[in-house]
């Protein structure tokens, strides 16, 4: 049976020709031609959702799209952008909420926001990269974490990026066999020993990240026999997912670490 390390590699070895393969598939390259056709008519926050295929194709290229239900609470993630420290998006933990707003910036750019190719062929890309992961994680979640976490990995800033992401944390500590425990201690001390076990500038360098994941997959077979592990748990928005809508747009004070 192919491991987790080798379907990882087969994968990452030849990124392209794996999101190559994505594209053609007939659904979505359905949902990209209507997103890549419409997009650019969009002018206002308004615009973008009224329409239901534009917004999910968004939420789901930024790995949102269990949070597809929280319309209000994306609408003032939106609304607000990016450029103010105090923005909503700014306070959340979870980075892919700033990541959305940069993407289409009608704080900053008004009706011009969905005119940037980061808007257009970016998302696109983005949709495509996702696409290709949750296809991955179908047949062995570890394949798929393996593939979010060389993605992410040159953004980790701190032991908190990791704290605040599921799906990251799950990989180091799979790596360094820390138990799940771990994950409910001092969070200040999470933050720190994750630095102290990572030199986080290993992690802008690809060769130092494939070595990391190849200890992470070594472990995950070890760890995750088939069966046994739920394949969507680490990617679900951990603090807000099953939340009301009303009780999302009470948390704009959320901040990692207390900080």
């Amino acid at each position: 049976m192919t491991t987790t390390y080798t379907s990882y590699k087969l994968i990452s070895s030849d990124l392209q020709t794996s999101l190559t393969r994505v594209s053609e598939q007939p659904d979505v390259k359905r949902e990209t031609e209507y997103y890549l056709a419409k997009i650019g008519d969009v002018k206002s926050v308004d615009d973008f959702f009224a329409d239901s295929r534009l917004y999910n194709y968004v939420m789901k290229a930024h790995g949102l799209d269990d949070m597809a239900y929280a319309k209000a609470f994306m609408r003032k993630v939106l609304t607000e952008g990016v450029d103010d420290k105090g923005a909503f998006a700014n306070q959340l933990s979870d980075t892919r909420y700033k990541a959305l707003a940069e993407s289409l910036n009608f704080a900053r750019h008004g009706e011009l926001a969905t005119t940037f190719e980061r808007a257009q062929k970016g998302m696109a890309d983005k949709y495509m990269r996702q696409t290709l992961e949750v296809s991955a994680g179908e047949d062995n979640t570890g394949v798929r974490l393996a593939l979010y976490f060389e993605r992410m990995a040159s953004s980790i800033a701190s032991g908190y990026s990791i704290i605040a992401d599921d799906a990251l944390a799950q990989v180091v500590r799979t790596a360094f066999q820390l138990p799940a425990e771990f994950a409910a201690t001092d969070v200040d001390r999470q933050a720190a020993y994750y630095e102290d076990i990572l030199d986080l500038d290993d992690l802008k360098d690809p060769t130092k990240v494939g070595k990391l994941l190849e200890r992470f997959t070594a472990m995950w077979e070890i760890e995750n026999p088939t069966g046994s592990y739920d394949p969507l748990t680490v990617f679900q928005p951990s603090s807000l997912t099953g939340i009301s809508t009303d009780l999302l747009l009470s948390i704009n004070n959320l901040k990692l670490g207390g900080r």
